[in-house]
């Protein structure tokens, strides 16, 4: 297999794996067999990816983040410096439940912010942003800012990454460095401009 992607030589990839066109693996990264990593991601120093993990396309994670069985990331999320996933949910040296692994899912544009912590079960919805070390025990809406221990939601967040401020006279919240307009219905908020599948020009995206 001709590798399309980067692994310093310090990394350790174990095939069969999957990874994509122009992904980079720095120092003393781990990638397990039978997992997928998708095209333009970077894995930061000391990063683990266990078996059957599935990461998407322009996925970045920073130092020292472990993803475990049962973790799924979506495309074009960032995982910052060692954030913490887990896949069960009471853990025993004793006791084996490695039949019991379950899912966490990171939607698209989510980031998970330094030493933050994802319980796992947990859902976390499309341009979510979870602020550093908060611990996250229950499913995130889209575009929901989380804070705290355990984490509550603070507001919301524009694709861009900024706290949206409180509704104008006609309920809705404008992004300051996009123009984007978000407005909250029954409970969840929504891009008023671009559906949630549409991906930002690369220029922006990047």
């Amino acid at each position: 297999m001709d590798a399309n992607y980067y692994a310093h030589p310090s990394a350790y990839i174990d095939m069969p794996c999957e990874i994509g066109e122009g992904t980079k693996i720095w120092h003393f990264s781990h990638v397990m067999p039978n997992s997928k990593i998708g095209k333009r991601c970077i894995l930061g120093q000391n990063v683990h990816v266990a078996s059957d993990v599935v990461i998407g396309d322009n996925v970045k994670i920073q130092n020292n983040v472990s993803l475990y069985t049962g973790a799924h990331i979506e495309d074009d999320v960032f995982l910052g410096p060692s954030c913490v996933f887990t896949n069960i949910v009471n853990p025993r040296s004793e006791v084996v439940r490695r039949h019991m692994y379950e899912k966490t899912l990171v939607r698209r544009g989510a980031s998970v912010g330094a030493n933050a912590t994802i319980v796992c079960g947990c859902t976390i919805g499309r341009f979510a942003f979870i602020a550093a070390g908060a611990v996250v025990t229950r499913d995130v809406p889209d575009y929901g800012l989380m804070m705290g221990v355990p984490a509550r939601q603070a507001g919301w967040m524009s694709r861009h990454g900024h706290r949206l401020a409180g509704p104008d006279a006609t309920g809705v919240m404008t992004c300051p460095q996009s123009g984007l307009r978000y407005q909250e219905k029954a409970g969840r908020l929504v891009c008023l401009d671009l559906d949630e599948s549409t991906p930002l020009p690369r220029g922006e995206a990047a």
